[in-house]
């Protein structure tokens, strides 16, 4: 069963402009999460998706200077993209990493993929609670493709609507049981300024030049250090009210 983990990313964002290409460290961000990925056991390789538009040229130039592969197919949809690059490298499970979430866990991928090598699940999604950017998706290659199949539009940023809202896969929570990775008080994604100030409040604290330090470590950083958290907590309802709104008006018709 060949297992690839899939790096998404593109250079355009809105909310904070070339985000993926920040310096951290010395270092980009989208540095950072390959290296993060490479810490995973149990992947057959790690491919950065994107897309086709000019602008992503540096991602491509990135990936090879990696040493990872790489994908480009459409713009705007996500599950094309996820299908081509399932047919190019021939992957039969996906664990989708958010170029979003540099502290994304990779002890917690490790539980997933064997959860899902051991069970019947079509999708791994992310336990409720579990602090945001610790976990994605793990994906069967065959729900991507009926995903595809199925959906409406080739606007499909919120792919998850096709796996989680159709009642046409298997869906469990990755099982994750230590308390530490629990903490609404924490968010570990960037998509605003204040997010990426605390990104770099934290790798300058825990001195981190490669980003391989466990999250649990950095957890129990934040919860030592409660004022970290507070750079960028207070944006998280407006990335979840930002959401809500794009789940609404982007979901499937038949719904």
């Amino acid at each position: 069963m060949k297992i690839l983990g899939f790096i998404t990313v593109r250079v355009n964002s809105s909310r904070l402009p070339r985000k993926t290409l920040l310096s951290i460290r010395g270092k980009r961000v989208i540095e950072h999460v390959i290296e993060r990925a490479k810490q995973i056991k149990g992947l057959d390789g790690v491919v950065v998706c994107t897309s086709i538009s000019p602008e992503d040229d540096v991602l491509e130039q990135i990936a090879e200077e990696q040493g990872v592969l790489c994908f480009r197919g459409s713009l705007e949809d996500k599950l094309e993209r996820y299908n081509g690059a399932i047919d190019r490298f021939g992957a039969e499970l996906v664990f989708l990493i958010d170029a979003d979430d540099p502290f994304f866990d990779p002890e917690i991928y490790e539980l997933a993929i064997e959860q899902m090598r051991a069970g019947s699940a079509d999708i791994i999604k992310s336990s409720p609670g579990l602090v945001p950017g610790a976990f994605a998706f793990g994906l069967r290659a065959a729900a991507i493709k009926e995903a595809c199949a199925i959906k409406d539009t080739t606007d499909t940023e919120m792919y998850e609507v096709y796996f989680l809202e159709t009642g046409r896969f298997v869906v469990e929570d990755v099982k994750v049981e230590d308390p530490i990775y629990f903490n609404d008080q924490a968010r570990l994604t960037i998509d605003y300024q204040e997010d990426f100030d605390f990104f770099k409040r934290v790798f300058d604290g825990l001195e981190m030049d490669t980003n391989t330090v466990p999250l649990k470590k950095i957890m129990e950083l934040l919860t030592a250090k409660p004022e970290i958290t507070s750079i960028n907590i207070h944006r998280h309802a407006d990335y979840l009210a930002k959401r809500e709104k794009m789940r609404q008006t982007k979901k499937l018709k038949s719904i």
